[in-house]
């Protein structure tokens, strides 16, 4: 057509209604604001506990590996369960699954809150993370279908700030709530935001489908041999410490069934069917997939670097991440004393570092590069967890600790929203759903690992220093030196507010039982902090993608 033609009416036609572009425009980014409650409602119950916990463990009477089963249960069935219900919202619609996730988290948010034992809280804790398991899928692939180009970048940028910066508002919230009213609030809290969400999503958020050809049936072997193989690798993580990691160190009753110290613990046992569980599952699905049949993995996805390298990175981050802020709140809240309230607080500052990061990191990302955001925000986290580990003392002020905790933030606001940019950008829109379910099931994974090694190495640390402590005290019996380690093991470290309640005499005991608990927080953040420094190293092997304003990705390497 000539430049100073008049336009026919079809080439009308074909013009953009400029304002229904912009409603739609407008719709998406309120519905990005309605996805990301429901994503900041699921994020904020992993770390919502944890100030909570210890309130939970004297409520009910539990041991530290209780506690450990009521932190990681949730993040364990979060991810056994994104892989298939990711597919499943691919082909039953995902703004179904993400209203029926909300139900569902709300319905298990009452019955946890209700709970008035470890099996009713454990099962109720199970159901959230089921709920869990819909919303997060149904969230990344209504955003990674529903978003290009720069406004991807800007969307998964707050996307990200909400991740981090809920991680850590999880803490507060928590703190402010077990103080002020009860642990059971902690729950509670979920139900009116849940019902919110819903109502919200139902009239605003539009289901992301694409026309590509979606997989029908269900995997049920990929299922089966998955889920026994996370079980059992994570019950082994959590019950080695207290049980032992070859021969059974204490007695133990299941009904009926009774073993007796001195024979084969559990440990080993789970730990040989967690491993052989997850090989299995890596034989059927590539079995099925060279079939034809539906899969839970499509291992075809791993071919793609950026899918690849990155689902390897993200599982090392919540493997860090996570662990050290189940760590930390213990040191707090026996060494240094603080209530639920004040160590929820001091967490504020890792909260703001998120909330800066994320927005933060989409323009970082549009100048530099994803792999660039992702390394500085790597590079920041393991800068945070140095500075936390040299600050450790049974004598600090807690509030040292908040700059450390800042840009630790900052650092988790940067890496988690390109991170997660990085592992779709080359993914088919036809499998972002189960792909979204992959790189959260990674992360989750790394969550509950990250939850039994660290609180392994807590543990096994904290009754290896309390023993070697107390044995250089004058007048402790044999058997004495033994309760107070026993104890102070199964309680986490809360046993030591009891010894400070004794005669005088027992100040020194006190005292070498808070040097303990320090030196054992102290070793777990090492561990963090080599766990993300690996993973600082391997962002590196990241593909260089940058997004072009059209939204396909351009590689500069």
């Amino acid at each position: 057509m000539c430049p100073d033609a008049e336009p026919s009416v079809s080439d009308v036609n074909k013009l953009p209604d400029t304002a229904s572009h912009s409603g739609r425009s407008s719709r998406r980014w309120w519905a990005l604001a309605i996805l990301g409650l429901g994503v900041a409602m699921i994020v904020m119950d992993i770390t919502i506990v944890n100030v909570a916990l210890p309130s939970v463990i004297n409520s009910l009477d539990l041991e530290i590996a209780d506690a450990e089963w009521v932190n990681s249960v949730y993040p364990l069935v979060f991810a056994t369960l994104l892989i298939t219900l990711g597919r499943i919202g691919d082909t039953w619609g995902r703004k179904r699954l993400f209203l029926s996730g909300l139900a569902i988290f709300a319905v298990a948010s009452l019955l946890a809150g209700g709970a008035d034992g470890l099996v009713g809280l454990v099962t109720a804790r199970a159901l959230q993370g089921v709920g869990a398991a819909m919303i997060l899928p149904a969230t990344l692939s209504i955003v990674n279908v529903n978003f290009q180009g720069r406004d991807r970048a800007i969307a998964f940028g707050i996307w990200g700030s909400i991740i981090g910066g809920m991680a850590a508002i999880g803490p507060l919230t928590g703190g402010w709530l077990t103080t002020e009213f009860s642990w059971r609030w902690a729950f509670y809290i979920n139900i009116p935001l849940g019902l919110i969400t819903l109502v919200a999503a139902w009239f605003m958020v539009d289901d992301a489908r694409d026309s590509g050809r979606q997989a029908t049936g269900f995997d049920l072997p990929g299922f089966v041999t998955v889920t026994l193989g996370l079980f059992g690798l994570v019950l082994a993580l959590i019950e080695g410490p207290r049980l032992g990691w070859w021969v059974l160190k204490r007695d133990l009753a299941l009904g009926p069934w009774e073993t007796t110290a001195g024979g084969l613990s559990i440990a080993p046992i789970a730990l040989a069917i967690g491993l052989l569980g997850l090989m299995a599952f890596l034989l059927v699905e590539q079995r099925r997939g060279l079939l034809g049949r539906t899969v839970l993995f499509d291992l075809s996805l791993f071919r793609l670097r950026s899918f690849r390298n990155g689902n390897l990175l993200i599982t090392i981050v919540g493997l860090g991440e996570f662990g050290l802020v189940f760590v930390l709140p213990l040191f707090l809240q026996t060494v240094l004393r603080y209530s639920a309230f004040e160590t929820g607080l001091l967490f504020v500052s890792m909260a703001v570092g998120g909330f800066i990061g994320g927005p933060m990191a989409a323009a970082l990302a549009i100048r530099f590069g994803p792999r660039q955001v992702v390394s500085l925000g790597m590079a920041l986290e393991v800068a945070g967890v140095l500075g936390t580990i040299i600050g450790l003392d049974s004598g600090m002020s807690g509030s040292t600790l908040a700059p450390y905790l800042f840009v630790y933030g900052i650092g988790v606001g940067l890496a988690s929203a390109q991170l997660t940019s990085v592992i779709l950008a080359e993914v088919p829109p036809a499998q972002s759903g189960q792909a979204s379910g992959m790189q959260s099931t990674f992360r989750q994974v790394g969550a509950a690992l990250g939850i039994a090694l660290l609180g392994s190495v807590y543990v096994g640390s904290l009754g290896s220093g309390a023993e070697s402590r107390l044995a250089e005290i004058a007048g402790l019996t044999d058997g004495q030196l033994e309760r107070i380690v026993n104890t102070t093991v199964e309680s986490a470290g809360f046993y030591v507010e009891a010894l400070r309640f004794w005669t005088p005499d027992f100040a020194p005991v006190a005292a070498a039982v808070s040097d303990a608990i320090t030196e054992a927080a102290r070793r777990a953040a090492i561990l963090a902090a080599a766990i993300l420094l690996t993973g600082l190293a391997l962002s590196r092997s990241l593909p260089d993608l940058r997004v072009t304003d059209r939204g396909s990705p351009a590689r500069r390497e």
